[in-house]
């Protein structure tokens, strides 16, 4: 029995894609040498891959993301960006004035670049897929080509129907007005597929990978049938291994039929799957890809039951390969130099190399291999023992009844309340939470972190940020404060190195998106706060000023859906343990005298299963975390904020939150958030649009803000809208952020005095 791995982590063991790319991006590095150093991690990627499993694939290591490539390979630039001029072309697609917009891939947490496909004319623009498979098969390697397949392209894809509304979802709009559409899309999409099929084959690729995730969502017959013909045309072309990840296939009957040569299911997100093949059995005449090793979590696999499993599965499949049930760029790259964490717990783990060593152990303990076998009982053994267990927290949580979820006062009376209390203008303005972290911010927490400064020496060292931060807000002229976050590191991060059944690693970084990276916490053990987290910076902040600051924390829903979570507890119980923590927070906060309170929780929508069937399920407990944390009292105006995610599909479950002001992405999807809330009847929360995207170093102009908010003003009641960016400022430059938020600040005044005269 042979393995296939894929989706292995392209940042490298030393983050050297994050340094190639913000090199190239600074000048510091030409075209050439980014090029160069590109191949080189390329290339030590395929050899780790090789010292593992048989198979792997190439075309992996985008130089921002993989859905831009394919857009790219298939001459979907929008006539914004002018001619195709390369990586001039590409990085302005990518991060420029007019990006893309950018949202969560499936239920993950990584950011995809939303293709805008401005008509049908398709064309094989630049051969990315050829380009990657003949550098690797040049360096002795004999990888597979892969390729994000065309109903997964179509799925995520946007048109621009009509100039003044923006790019619109490409599958809504068929589910709206019929399903030619889609059709047509596809038909057209199609020749360059096979185009890119037959240029492939005649460079020497045996076979051909391609991913297929959306064949996990929820689909109609029409949409199978298109993916049958689809696929009956291009297996004439290569020899197709098709995957699938991150649930069960719609439709397991429909799917086995597809005229492939290989079919990959997950088999760890859930049961269904495997009790497909136990019903329906598996084609004598097709390979089956079982993802059998978890691509999405740090567990060590208890390598006995993977065992067991696959003697099960051979039962129904002639022919199998064993894989990752997803790609494995979820993890961080390697185990190896984590020293620093809570004793025990390194052994239960398991990151990207750890996983292709327990492909290759589990190849070598079916062929009796003495040393795969001791792994394998070994994994076993680390599997049953339990791990950090705190009666008391479980105790709570087995308490809590449906009141500990409700706010003491409705919406309304607490609203005029808060404003009262607040006395904020007309479209009063805010900024999301963080401010730029500079070289000087990390110096100094890196100082402090190795020892080199001392504890009051960093304490003063934020008090001297926060003081600055402060000072240019009420420069500005904003409205609600913010301390700026400088003693953060990451807005998860941050409390998971406050709470007690967190574990923060040192070296595993996750790429988000671009180059932009965060390190997942692991949830091993029952959650408690010991102590206050934000209350001393927040305090000192207010103290500073007499306009509100705002106290800054993350959801528990954020904090569960963006770590590596145990598994031997529900999720439901995870995230209530954590809200109870956070509850805590909010009290100590509220008792220090501040009013404003902002629980982000960016990862609600993500979070959501694939299928809409589960989707009850999930935010019933999703709503009611947030609910427990957010028990603020009615004088308390509790905000929250949200980004990158498809949150009109959502907006109801949102709503159900019972918070007082939400902030929401809007600029990089050209405000197709706002268009959402016509079809919400009844919505009377305050709500910040976000006016720039913050992901760009372009400075907005007062032009492109007002329009957002005019748009916004034809849709909302003008009383109900706030004013900010649409995300945390710690990315960006200080010459950058002071501009920008001018001119938001100054636009904000401009239209508050025009409404007063009218």
């Amino acid at each position: 029995m042979k393995t296939l791995a894929y989706g292995f982590p392209k940042l490298g063991e030393k983050r050297e894609f994050k340094s190639l790319l913000e090199g190239f991006w600074k000048g510091k590095l030409s075209e050439e040498e980014l090029i160069r150093g590109m191949q080189a991690l390329e290339e030590q990627r395929a050899l780790t891959y090789s010292q593992h499993v048989e198979y792997f694939p190439s075309g992996e290591l985008s130089y921002y993301d993989f859905m831009l490539d394919m857009a790219i390979t298939l001459g979907a630039v929008p006539k914004r960006f002018g001619s195709y001029e390369g990586l001039r072309t590409y990085f302005e697609m990518a991060r420029g004035g007019q990006a893309l917009e950018m949202t969560k891939y499936f239920n993950t947490n990584y950011h995809y670049l939303v293709p805008e496909l401005e008509g049908k004319d398709f064309k094989l623009l630049e051969n990315l897929p050829l380009r990657d498979y003949q550098f690797l098969n040049s360096k002795g390697y004999s990888p597979l080509p892969r390729l994000i397949g065309p109903y997964t392209f179509l799925r995520l894809s946007k048109i621009l129907k009509r100039k003044e509304e923006g790019p619109f979802p490409l599958y809504e709009l068929a589910k709206l007005e019929g399903q030619e559409e889609f059709e047509e899309y596809l038909n057209a999409v199609f020749p360059v597929y096979e185009e890119l099929l037959r240029s492939l084959s005649s460079a020497g690729a045996r076979r051909v990978l391609i991913e297929e995730p959306a064949l996990c969502l929820d689909m109609q017959e029409w949409e199978w049938e298109l993916v049958h013909e689809t696929y009956g045309c291009l297996s004439k072309h290569a020899n197709i291994w098709l995957i699938t990840y991150y649930d069960s296939v719609s439709d397991y009957r429909r799917f086995v039929e597809l005229p492939v040569k290989a079919l990959g299911l997950d088999l760890v997100s859930n049961r269904e799957n495997l009790e497909s093949i136990q019903k329906y059995g598996f084609p004598e005449d097709k390979t089956l890809i079982a993802g059998i090793i978890n691509g999405r979590n740090v567990w060590r696999a208890n390598l006995k039951e993977k065992l067991e499993l696959l003697e099960e599965l051979s039962r129904y499949a002639k022919d199998m390969l064993i894989s990752n049930s997803c790609p494995l760029f979820h993890l961080p790259v390697s185990l190896e130099p984590e020293d620093s964490l809570p004793e025990g717990l390194k052994e239960r783990l398991s990151f990207a190399k750890e996983k292709l060593k327990e492909l290759k152990s589990l190849k070598e303990a079916l062929e009796g291999r003495e040393e795969a076998l001791k792994e394998v009982e070994e994994s076993s053994r680390l599997s049953s023992q339990a791990f950090a267990v705190k009666e008391e927290v479980r105790r709570r949580v087995a308490s809590l009844t449906e009141k500990d979820f409700e706010r003491e006062m409705p919406y309304k009376e607490r609203a005029r309340l808060q404003q009262e209390l607040l006395n904020l203008p007309l479209l009063p303005t805010t900024t999301i939470g963080s401010f730029p972290q500079t070289e000087e911010v990390r110096r100094a927490r890196s100082a402090y972190t190795s020892g080199k400064m001392s504890e009051q020496e960093y304490k003063e060292f934020i008090r001297k940020q926060i003081e600055h931060v402060v000072r240019v807000q009420e420069d500005i002229g904003l409205d609600v404060l913010v301390h700026g976050e400088f003693e953060r590191t990451d807005m998860v991060e941050f409390f998971a190195q406050r709470l007690e059944g967190i574990a923060t690693t040192r070296h595993g970084w996750v790429l988000s998106y671009g180059s932009r990276v965060y390190r997942p916490p692991i949830i091993y053990g029952d959650v408690y706060r010991p102590a206050p987290m934000t209350v001393e910076e927040i305090t000192y902040a207010q103290s500073l000023t007499q306009k509100p600051v705002k106290g800054m924390l993350t959801g528990p829903v954020t904090i569960l859906n963006w770590s590596y979570y145990r598994e031997d507890v529900p999720k439901h119980e995870i995230a209530y343990q954590i809200a109870l923590a956070l509850l805590e927070e909010v009290k100590d906060l509220e008792r220090a005298g501040i009013r404003v309170i902002q629980i982000d929780e960016p990862a609600f929508r993500e979070g959501a299963p694939l299928k809409r069937r589960d989707w009850k399920a999930y935010f019933d407990w999703a709503v009611k975390a947030f609910r427990l944390c957010s028990k603020a009292s009615p004088q308390t105006q509790v905000h929250t904020h949200m980004c990158y995610s498809e949150f009109n599909e959502v907006l109801e479950y949102i709503y159900q939150m019972d918070f007082d002001v939400i902030s929401i992405e809007a600029s990089r999807s050209k405000g197709e958030i706002i268009s959402a809330f016509e079809n919400f009847k009844g919505w009377d929360r305050h709500i910040g649009i976000g006016v720039y995207d913050i992901h760009s170093p372009a400075v907005p102009t007062k032009a492109q803000i007002r329009a957002v908010l005019e748009r916004s003003m034809k849709v909302l009641p003008v009383e109900l809208l706030w004013v900010n960016p649409d995300c945390g400022l710690k990315t960006r430059r200080w010459e950058e952020v002071v501009p920008a938020l001018k001119n938001m600040v100054e636009t904000a005044k401009e239209l508050r005095k025009e409404l007063v005269k009218a």
